[in-house]
Order: structure tokens, then C-alpha cells, then sequence
């Protein structure tokens, strides 16, 4: 359990990190397009909205790969 408490500890530690350096490479390199924003000042934006299925989801498929290989990893060392 203690490995598992590390791997996940280290998993969500190293999604974080990127997922901020993703964010930044992305603010970093994007240009605007000023002539969609004339054409488009009357829409409305939606800003400021998480969605943290992605996180759980991969949360869960690491969980399972890790229990995977732990119990694959056992059969081979017999």
C-alpha cells in the first residue's frame, strides 16, 4: 500500500506539473486573430470553467495499471 500511496502521490504531482507547463507553452505561443475579434464582439466567452473528469479519469487508469503490473509482476518473478 505504501508503494501505491508513492506512485500515486508521484503521479498526480508529475500531472500537475504538466498540465501548468503545457498551459504556459500554450499562453506563450498563442497570437490573436484581431479580425475574428470585430466580427465577434458580440458573443460571449466562458471563462473560468474546470472540468476535473480528465484528472479522475486518469487518476482511475493508474490506479489500474499499477495494480496491473504489481499482479503481472508477481507472476513473473515465480
Amino acid at each position: 500500500m505504501r508503494k501505491y500511496l508513492i506512485f500515486i502521490t508521484s503521479f498526480i504531482l508529475l500531472y500537475v506539473i504538466f498540465q501548468i507547463s503545457s498551459g504556459l507553452l500554450l499562453t506563450a505561443f498563442y497570437t490573436p486573430d484581431f479580425y475574428a475579434l470585430e466580427s465577434a464582439s458580440s458573443q460571449k466567452g466562458m471563462i473560468g470553467e474546470a472540468v476535473s473528469i480528465p484528472l479522475l479519469a486518469t487518476l482511475i487508469i493508474s490506479t489500474l495499471a499499477y495494480f496491473l503490473s504489481q499482479r503481472m509482476f508477481k507472476v513473473s518473478k515465480n
